[in-house]
């Protein structure tokens, strides 16, 4: 890891991107949030890179938005709002729109935009002391940009219990409510999430990157549109070289055994 505010390190097939402000929990602040769309987008086009993983250094994940930014910004205007807003929605699109499945690592807290981000990411492995909520209606503000991630992870009801109530979520709590994956011990996290990531790598990537998009893919769509679209994807996943592999490998088995 380096002195930025996000830093990159990559190992088989991994790249771990880290929020990198610890003494501000890493908070959101806009540069925060452009280094990660340029280190995402970076990683998203190596094709050495098959899962990429956040985390948080130091203590926490991510306390949140800078409140201190978003105070100096409130005197400049809406528009100078809606920009910093419309950034960090980019950079939940882009999680969703990139081919390799995108890892939260959470320790520690994860808060507000913080919360969100680790909600915008396909998988969250949480260690068994991370805590996770959306605090926002308490400072009268909104959890807008996670709304529509959050609803479809954990269904309308909990996800509008979670952001009116806004209470704090331990790692079991937020992966029965569906914001989480995994939960690992914390003497073990390190270690398991690594294996977790590790598998992960090794699935074929044109597999994963046909199912990530097919799943998003299916918003909004109808029963009918849904199947055809499914249809569409079998009929070209049949013609790659990962599964061809797959399959001659399976047949010998079959035949050998």
């Amino acid at each position: 890891m380096n002195d930025a505010v996000v830093a990159r390190r990559d190992a088989d097939g991994v790249a771990v991107i880290a929020l990198n402000r610890p003494a501000r929990r890493n908070a959101l602040s806009a540069a925060l949030v452009e280094g990660l769309c340029r280190c995402f987008g970076e990683a998203g086009a190596d094709p050495a890179v098959r899962v990429i993983a956040l985390r948080g250094s130091g203590r926490d994940f991510c306390a949140g938005a800078d409140l201190e930014e978003i105070a100096e910004s409130r005197g400049r205007g809406p528009e100078e709002g809606l920009e910093d807003a419309r950034r960090l929605g980019e950079l939940f699109l882009q999680i969703r729109h990139l081919e390799r499945p995108v890892v939260a690592l959470v320790t520690g807290r994860a808060l507000g935009g913080g919360c969100g981000l680790a909600t915008a990411c396909d998988l969250v492995l949480a260690r068994e002391d991370a805590v996770f909520g959306y605090p926002e209606v308490h400072l009268g503000f909104v959890p807008a940009l996670v709304m529509s991630i959050l609803r479809r992870k954990t269904g309308e009801s909990t996800a509008l219990e979670l952001l009116l109530r806004a209470e704090r979520l331990g790692a079991e709590e937020a992966r029965a409510a569906g914001l989480v994956n995994r939960v690992f011990p914390k003497d073990e996290f390190e270690a398991r999430a690594a294996d977790y990531l590790s598998a992960l790598a090794a699935r074929p990537a044109g597999a994963v990157a046909l199912t990530k998009r097919l799943f998003y893919g299916l918003d909004g769509a109808s029963f009918e549109d849904a199947i055809a679209r499914g249809a569409e994807v079998n009929a070209l996943a049949r013609l790659t070289r990962d599964f061809g592999d797959g399959l001659d490998r399976f047949l010998h088995r079959t035949r050998k055994g």
